[in-house]
């Protein structure tokens, strides 16, 4: 059957910028799998998105005017209801079978089949295949309703009378498969052949396509739209750089602000602007955030990477003399500048200090107290950890930074903009002649903020992040706000992987349930065992999650954790030792043997004390296991004493041939208790030997 190429459009007001992305992949998407599944459109063609402020587009290639008719099992009933004894029909199966256009005929045609239970009657029917129409229609009707839109307006189309649901008013619909319209209608509109072009910069205001292969080009030509997302993003990209270029300035890189200024024009413009130099003595990341956040505009950076006083303009139209659109942008972000030089000035003239009482009218949480009762907290924690990290000059930074990390919440700059939390009371520190590694420990103690972000830059900040998050976790835990499936409110499972990662990739001497149990102290539920090993399973959860999607198996992770370490910087070698050791030819052996002597060692009642007496080893292969621990488990212990585990487990592999030959030869439930228990008493010393760096059995299939 002859396919053509199909083009469907929705024209609409301009759509969320933020999710015009999305917006544009699910219309395409859902369009090409609903077709695909009416047996229009073969599995891999090549379907093209196109989404720009005011449509929604997707061509989609070898699509076919009418589906192919296919055989299909029409099951009927049981054989016992539509059969008699002698194989006649029944009124029922007459009556079914009417009902599918069928008569007494297609009796003859029936067959059975058992389903478990009893014999079914089956009869094969051919049934057409969907036109293109029927097709079409149905795959629009389910994209939009599976559009991942953010909140629906409810109004009325054309006729007056009747309301429709949809992000944003639809004014057109094209549906053109090769150069003949498919009449589908969606929302009050009848597909045609007829577009937009740009508000303000079109040859042609309505372009009128002569097929769905010309869609792109006729609107680039005639209506000055470049309708892909992707083009469009290019096209930004290649004029800011080259823009940036002739100044000898890079702009910032924002890949968020890209997409959403990419879904603001359709004709992008860039233009260079500039400020008064005096606004540069505002740090630089208040102007950069002010800049993106509310006009869309992409700072410039020098080489070094600080802030000039220019900046590119993402511009819709592109006039001869674009001197008053540059103009216009420039008075309007000055008031911008102005207000955020105003902020710093005015929040310099009050310390830090001075601002604390004010923590106290914040409310945290009401189980938990004022933004003021958590700081104290949080100093405590932090204090109490810097003790087992350093002298009193070092304990004396960590609460001095921890007591000051949450004060700019209360300075106009922060309040204005929430997003520099942290970074405006390095800033405020530095002005009041503070330390530098309090100052920086105050902005870090966020960190890391989100998964791959970088850790505090110092011992200090490390210690108060810890301190922040330990607050937090423990504290919300201790009242039973955990998180519950997908919802987490208080984002616990970030605040636990930035603890682990702490832990994990620095050398602080600080164990982990040490850790909860004095955090837990300090809320007054020092003790409280249920909640210590809830808060420890829900951690070890969310790390073993993390390990397993750097790339380790779900047994090595499990290996290496099922020990609960208490010190999380030996994990990553820990779990580099155990992949090594999986890579050995003797492992699996060794770890299925592993298996076996934890079954037998959890089958005996009381304690088996990992102890020998040589004397009562009879049998050749106990005797030979026995030496070869004696000759391995020293090594193997030193090398794990030296913090070397990769090579400690490798000295175990030596054990594979003496442990394989005593579990052939050697009988370990002996009739004689003492012998017995000697034998029970090897197993333990090899168990204890295998399983300091990780439980191997967990390596057996």
């Amino acid at each position: 059957m002859s396919t053509r190429n199909l083009l469907v459009e929705l024209f609409v007001e301009e759509l969320p910028p933020k999710v015009l992305r999305k917006l544009g992949e699910s219309f395409s998407g859902v369009l090409a799998e609903s077709l695909q599944a009416s047996g229009l459109l073969a599995a891999g063609a090549v379907v093209t998105t196109f989404a720009s402020p005011r449509r929604l587009a997707a061509h989609i290639e070898n699509v076919s005017a009418k589906a192919a008719d296919k055989q299909v099992a029409q099951k009927l009933m049981p054989a016992t209801v539509g059969l008699d004894v002698n194989g006649q029909a029944s009124p029922a199966l007459l009556k079914k079978l009417q009902a599918l256009g069928e008569d007494e005929s297609a009796v003859a045609r029936l067959r059975k089949e058992h389903d478990g239970k009893a014999d079914i009657l089956f009869l094969d029917v051919t049934q057409a295949g969907a036109s293109l129409q029927e097709g079409l229609q149905k795959a629009l009707d389910e994209t939009l309703a599976r559009l991942p839109i953010p909140k629906v307006m409810t109004y009325q189309i054309n006729d007056g009378w009747q309301s429709v649901n949809f992000v944003r008013p639809a004014h057109g619909l094209v549906a053109l498969h090769g150069a003949e319209v498919v009449a589908v209608t969606t929302l009050g509109l009848t597909a045609g052949n007829t577009t937009q072009g740009h508000r303000f910069e079109a040859k042609n205001p309505v372009v009128t396509l002569s097929s769905a292969d010309s869609y792109a080009q006729q609107l680039a030509d005639e209506g000055a739209v470049i309708a892909s997302f992707d083009a469009r993003r290019a096209e930004i990209v290649r004029q800011l750089q080259a823009a940036a270029a002739a100044q000898n300035l890079k702009p910032i890189e924002d890949d968020a602000l890209l997409d959403e200024v990419t879904a603001l024009v359709e004709r992008p413009n860039v233009l260079l602007g500039q400020f008064e130099q005096e606004f540069l003595a505002v740090p630089q990341e208040c102007l950069i955030l002010t800049m993106k956040a509310n006009q869309k505009y992409f700072p410039l950076l020098d080489a070094s990477g600080k802030l000039t006083n220019k900046f590119l303009i993402v511009s819709n139209i592109n006039p001869a003399d674009a001197s008053k659109v540059i103009g216009g942008n420039e008075r309007v972000v000055r008031p911008r500048l102005a207000d955020a030089k105003f902020f710093f000035d005015q929040d310099r003239k009050k310390s830090l200090e001075s601002r604390l009482p004010g923590l106290a009218k914040v409310v945290y949480h009401n189980k938990l107290g004022s933004q003021g009762e958590r700081n104290e907290r949080v100093v405590a924690i932090a204090s109490a950890l810097a003790q087992h990290i350093g002298g009193d000059g070092f304990v004396a930074k960590v609460a001095q930074a921890a007591r000051l990390s949450k004060v700019d919440l209360l300075t106009d700059m922060v309040g204005e903009f929430p997003e520099l939390q942290g970074i405006m009371g390095r800033y405020y520190a530095q002005h009041e002649g503070l330390a530098d590694d309090v100052a920086y420990a105050i902005e870090d103690h966020y960190r890391p903020r989100f998964a791959g972000d970088e850790l505090p830059r110092s011992q200090v900040g490390v210690v108060v992040a810890l301190a922040d998050k330990l607050e937090t976790l423990v504290g919300l835990f201790s009242i039973g706000e955990k998180p519950t499936g997908d919802k987490d409110p208080f984002a616990l499972r970030r605040q636990a992987l930035g603890i682990l990662r702490m832990l994990m990739e620095t050398d602080l001497p600080l164990a982990f349930d040490q850790l909860i149990a004095q955090t837990l102290s300090v809320f007054n539920a020092n003790g409280n065992t249920e909640v210590a090993a809830a808060i420890q399973t829900f951690c070890f959860d969310r790390l073993a999650v993390n390990l397993r999607d750097q790339g380790a198996s779900a047994q090595e992770v499990d290996a290496v954790l099922s020990l609960s370490p208490t010190q999380l910087s030996e994990v990553p070698r820990r779990l580099a030792a155990v992949q090594a050791f999986a890579s050995l030819a003797e492992a699996p052996a060794l770890a299925a043997a592993n298996k076996r002597v934890s079954n037998i060692l959890k089958k005996v009642e009381g304690e088996v004390k990992a102890e020998v007496k040589a004397e009562l080893l009879q049998e050749a292969a106990e005797q030979a296991l026995h030496q070869a621990l004696a000759a391995s488990k020293p090594k193997a212990d030193q090398l794990f004493e030296a913090g070397d585990y990769a090579a400690s487990l490798q000295t175990l592999a030596a054990l594979k041939a003496p442990v394989d030959t005593f579990f052939d030869q050697v009988m370990v439930n002996a009739d004689d208790p003492a012998l017995k228990a000697n034998r029970l008493g090897l197993l333990a010393t090899l168990h204890q030997a295998m399983n300091r760096v990780a439980d191997l059995s967990k390596l057996a299939s």
